[in-house]
């Protein structure tokens, strides 16, 4: 019987991660809006950028 091996390379994982980082220290949050930036993290670059172009 041949056993089979799955290998996962995932970029996404640290993709995303250093988005997280980068809208915390651009943005300039406050700790507990970096917390909840882990979740909704383009919301706030979506938001500043919004605010730019009025």
């Amino acid at each position: 019987m041949a056993s089979r091996k799955v290998e996962v390379a995932g970029i996404m994982g640290p993709i995303w991660f250093m988005g997280w980082l980068f809208t915390i220290g651009f943005l300039k949050l406050t700790f507990f809006k970096g917390l909840l930036a882990l979740f909704v993290w383009p919301y706030y670059i979506g938001e500043y950028v919004g605010n730019l172009m009025k």
